[in-house]
């Protein structure tokens, strides 16, 4: 038997973060390791035997065993320990589909990751499935934190006497994580005051939105977007918020849509450009890295011919599998005329992808 004396439980007046995100209390563990940008996400699965209408996910993702570690698709578990060194990742977030369905293949990764950057690298997952025996065996493998994600049709009937022993014979910190879905704000009530009887230490509520998944279905619902420039549904942030206020001893933490992308990406875009980034590289503030880019037929020759134009070698890199090679933008403005090259400014995201952002022409 573990005896619980979670912090989550102590209520606070009401917080208010960036990008309209709130909370009551403390924030969960996991939470606080994506705020600050140093989580890395895993996903480890597309499959999942919940259908929820309004499922996110994308569909090169949805329903596939495919597996990612933030934008990276990786195909062995080692892949995400590199993943996780290039952004100096202090936890992860298991997610899916339902990484319960492989549950062999997510205790291995659970057990690498804690081996590889040691006890204090924490792991929270993210599940539809809620079974003691699997609990314990992730809790045994050295899960942090559980977050269940019943569907909505079970919101106002579950039984959370399941999730009450998993809170009470494991050591995982346990929550509840479900969207604001506007119209069933008596489902999302029950829910709330049935977790908090149970013992939970978080219930994390997430602004409804829109996908690319998603997109035609929530349109049939009548769904709207609450402004031009979000994909957030109207009435989902009023709807976790006065929740929030009627019931000041549940402890709930609001995470808006516009939080994911203007807070936790960004910093952990910023976070792994500072790790890759190398001495002809210019991160901007949202985390995007700026470089100069030379196309040339024959690499080895045009790299030869900027440093007789006095580009020093380390502000210089030969890419020869996008055949292409990486100057400092500086550097590259003032030189470009003068080559018989394509050259560009280029700026790039800092995933393993690198996918451009924008392009500018320096010569044709």
């Amino acid at each position: 038997m573990f005896i619980k004396t979670s912090h989550y439980h102590i209520p606070i007046a009401l917080k208010r973060y960036e990008y309209g995100s709130a909370s009551n209390c403390p924030l969960p563990k996991g939470c606080e390791h994506c705020v600050n940008g140093s989580k890395m996400v895993l996903f480890i699965t597309g499959r999942c035997g919940t259908d929820c209408f309004y499922c996110p996910i994308s569909p090169e993702k949805k329903g596939k065993d495919v597996m990612f570690a933030n934008e990276r698709r990786i195909f062995d578990l080692s892949e995400m320990l590199d993943e996780a060194a290039s952004m100096n990742a202090t936890g992860t977030g298991i997610t899916g589909g339902d990484p319960l369905v492989t549950m062999e293949r997510t205790i291995s990764a659970i057990k690498m990751l804690k081996e590889h950057f040691g006890p204090g690298h924490h792991i929270h997952l993210y599940t539809s499935t809620v079974d003691l025996g699997r609990s314990k065996e992730l809790c045994d493998a050295g899960l942090d934190e559980i977050r269940f994600h019943p569907p909505m049709s079970q919101w106002e009937t579950m039984d959370l006497k399941e999730i009450s022993r998993i809170v009470s014979e494991t050591s995982l910190d346990v929550g509840i994580e479900v969207p604001a879905i506007p119209g069933n704000e008596n489902g999302l009530e029950r829910l709330a005051l049935s977790a908090l009887e149970a013992g939970v230490g978080f219930i994390n509520i997430n602004e409804f939105e829109f996908s690319e998944s998603n997109w035609n279905m929530m349109e049939e619902m009548n769904y709207r977007v609450k402004d031009d420039l979000s994909s957030a549904v109207a009435g989902s942030e009023k709807m976790a918020t006065e929740l929030m206020r009627k019931y000041p001893k549940c402890p709930i933490h609001f995470c808006s849509s516009t939080f994911k992308d203007g807070v936790q990406l960004r910093r952990r875009l910023i976070r792994r450009a500072n790790v890759i980034a190398r001495k002809h590289d210019i991160i901007t503030d949202d985390g995007t890295i700026i470089k100069g880019i030379v196309y040339a037929e024959d690499l080895n020759e045009a790299a030869a011919l900027l440093l007789e134009m006095k580009v020093p070698k380390d502000l210089m890199l030969i890419d020869e599998e996008r055949k292409r090679i990486e100057v400092a933008s500086w550097k590259l403005r003032k030189i470009s005329k003068k080559l018989p090259y394509q050259s560009f400014i280029v700026e790039e995201y800092p995933t393993f992808d690198r996918m451009e952002v924008e392009r500018t022409p320096l010569k044709g």
